[in-house]
């Protein structure tokens, strides 16, 4: 989405960014018990609302009058999930510096997963304002954790 370039409270500069993840990464005991349908299963289920509502508008005779608000709430209907898949998606945080030779620190990786554009966005905001104030991307109950 962009990176960001910090200026430590130690010296080093820091690379800050966010990316988006199309797909729910697999992490620790889900690993192995991770069940997807994947993409046929979402083209197989879209394929079908898309089937049934032809069906309905064909058939129907031509007397029938179709109200204006049940095209509302059938365009509401088909907009909520994947609107609400969007918001949802996990994003990845990475904050990484390549550390300071003259003063001898050392190169970090820092990385964590958020859930949310909007939360993604302050915590990258947090992770920042850290950077500047006391030289450590993570905090107590940080989703950045160091990477070796």
């Amino acid at each position: 989405m962009g990176t960001k370039t910090v200026a430590g409270a130690d010296g080093r500069t820091w690379s800050v960014r966010r990316n988006i993840e199309w797909s729910t990464p697999a992490m620790g005991d889900d690993f192995e018990h991770d069940v997807d349908g994947g993409r046929g299963a979402v083209v197989m289920i879209l394929s079908a609302l898309f089937l049934f509502w032809v069906v309905i508008v064909a058939w129907a005779p031509a007397q029938v009058h179709i109200p204006w608000w049940l095209w509302v709430v059938a365009v509401l209907v088909l907009g909520f999930f994947p609107v609400r898949w969007y918001l949802r998606r996990p994003w990845t945080l990475v904050a990484e510096t390549e550390g300071s030779y003259q003063d001898g620190l050392p190169a970090e990786h820092w990385s964590g997963m958020v859930r949310g554009g909007s939360r993604a966005r302050e915590e990258m905001r947090v992770v920042m304002r850290s950077l500047r104030t006391r030289a450590t991307p993570g905090y107590a109950d940080s989703p950045l954790q160091p990477v070796n």
